[in-house]
C-alpha cells in the first residue's frame, strides 16, 4: 500500500498543506513565510521531470487556493508552470552537487512569487504587485532554498521510482 505513487502523492500533498498552514506562518522573516506548496511543485520538477512538476504544481495550487483570499486558481495556474519549467530546464543541468536543489529552489521560488504578482494583476488584484514584494520574492527563495533538502526527499518518496503518469492511468 505505502508503495503506490497513488497513495503517496495525496499524503505529501495534505502533509505539505498542513505544515504550510499551521507550522510555517509561526517561522515568519520579514513578515513573510515560506511557500511549501510552490516548493513542492520546484521540487517535482527537479526529481519528476516537467509532467510531474506540473502535475504536483497545479494539485499544490489548487490545495493552497482553498486557503488563501486570492482568486481560485491563480495559485495552481502558477505553480503548474514553475514545476513544468524546472522539469524542462533541469535536463542539461549541473545535477550530482548537493546545492544544486537549494540553488533551483532559490531561484525558481523567487521567480514563482513574481510570476503569482505578475499573474494577479494581469487579472486585477493590484495590491499584490507593491513595494514588499521584492522582500518576499528574497525571504520565500532563502526560505524554500533552506527547506529544499528536505522536501526533494519528500518528493524522490512520493514519486517512488515510478512514471507520474501511469500510476493514474493503471
Amino acid at each position: 500500500m505505502l508503495s503506490d505513487v497513488r497513495f503517496r502523492l495525496p499524503v505529501v500533498l495534505v502533509l505539505a498543506l498542513l505544515v504550510h498552514t499551521t507550522v510555517l506562518p509561526e517561522f515568519r522573516i520579514a513578515g513573510v513565510m515560506p511557500d511549501v506548496m510552490l516548493l513542492l511543485a520546484v521540487a517535482a520538477g527537479l526529481e519528476g521531470g516537467p509532467m510531474y512538476g506540473a502535475l504536483m504544481g497545479f494539485g499544490a495550487g489548487m490545495l493552497a487556493d482553498l486557503v488563501l483570499s486570492t482568486p481560485l486558481g491563480l495559485s495552481s495556474l502558477v505553480f503548474t508552470v514553475v514545476g513544468y519549467a524546472v522539469g524542462v530546464t533541469k535536463g542539461g543541468l549541473l545535477r550530482d552537487t548537493w546545492w544544486f536543489p537549494v540553488l533551483v529552489a532559490m531561484v525558481a521560488s523567487s521567480a514563482g512569487v513574481g510570476l503569482f504578482a505578475l499573474a494577479a494583476t494581469v487579472i486585477g488584484d493590484t495590491h499584490v504587485l507593491n513595494a514588499h514584494l521584492t522582500t518576499i520574492m528574497l525571504v520565500v527563495g532563502a526560505t524554500d532554498g533552506i527547506l529544499a533538502p528536505l522536501v526533494v526527499r519528500l518528493v524522490r518518496w512520493s514519486l517512488a521510482g515510478r512514471h507520474p503518469m501511469r500510476a493514474f492511468v493503471e
